[in-house]
């Protein structure tokens, strides 16, 4: 895959972006609702696993103006009728809309791919996250596990 936001591109994982990566996977503040912070190996196995594997279940998110990679985008199958979409980004990057961008890019991206629906996920807390999604149109379906689902049907 390979797609062009404003600012962005976002595109298949390659093994020598596992230092870009890891100083987001590191930073406590950005893995503060998701899951413990990575060290560098972690951070590679997680590309070898999740950005490698065949279907990539993330991708790379990579500044047009500096070419380095600044988070990933998460998109993979839900379940047989939906996709799952989602980001991490350096917090160097957070608040000027770039995961809104992302977000923007992935579901034209799944509209032209016959994809029936999108979901994100994420801690209740996020309230980032509830923004984007209210704001592309996913509507809220529930609560689990401190986990908000949102689905956008296309």
């Amino acid at each position: 895959m390979k797609l062009y936001t404003e600012r962005c591109i976002i595109r298949n994982f390659r093994t020598e972006d596992a230092e870009d990566l890891y100083k987001v996977l590191s930073d406590e503040e950005v893995m503060k609702y998701i899951e413990p912070v990575f060290d560098f190996e972690k951070t590679e196995n997680f590309i070898k696993n999740c950005g490698l594997c065949e279907p990539p279940l993330v991708y790379a998110v990579v500044r047009k103006e500096t070419e380095k990679v600044i988070g990933h985008l998460i998109f993979h199958s839900f379940d047989e009728s939906a996709h799952e979409i989602g980001w991490v980004i350096n917090r160097n990057f957070w608040g000027i809309g770039i995961a809104n961008e992302l977000t923007k890019a992935i579901t034209d991206y799944s509209k032209s791919k016959k994809i029936k629906s999108l979901v994100m996920e994420f801690d209740e807390k996020q309230s980032a996250s509830r923004h984007i999604a209210l704001k592309n149109g996913f509507v809220y379906e529930g609560k689990t596990d401190n986990l908000e689902l949102y689905r956008l049907v296309l």
